[in-house]
């Protein structure tokens, strides 16, 4: 078990969220039960699901949430996309957001093949990351 605050990743994940959540406060309110709240749900599940994998037994169980966390940053990623079509977000706002998002993702990468290269060592799960 680690403290999922050390994780480099975690980190970015949350300041992602919580620029996710003062964009979203702009949506127009016909979409607060709608995209809005997709978008906010996938973007907490990012680090949320890498503070619960922190909180498991091993690598094995942390890379299942590392996978999942994974799949959380590529929803988020598509609903800031259609937010941006839809004309929700302005152009500046998907490119940074975008950007960030993007950077998460790769960051989840590899993460999670270090996480699973431990796997097949059966050593502990790493404890911060570049």
């Amino acid at each position: 078990m680690q403290d999922f605050h050390n994780l480099l990743v975690w980190q970015k994940a949350h300041a992602w969220v919580l620029q996710v959540y003062k964009l979203t406060k702009r949506f127009p309110h016909d979409e607060r039960f709608g995209l809005t709240s997709q978008l906010r749900r996938a973007a907490a599940s990012i680090p949320a699901n890498l503070a619960e994998g922190c909180g498991r037994g091993g690598s094995l169980e942390f890379s299942r949430f590392v996978q999942i966390a994974m799949g959380s940053a590529t929803e988020a990623e598509y609903h800031v996309l259609l937010a941006r079509d839809l004309g929700y977000l302005k152009r500046e706002e998907y490119d940074v957001v975008g950007t960030a998002i993007v950077e998460v993702k790769r960051m989840l990468t590899s993460l999670l093949k270090t996480a699973r290269s431990q796997n097949t060592r059966r050593q502990p799960i790493p404890k911060t990351e570049n």
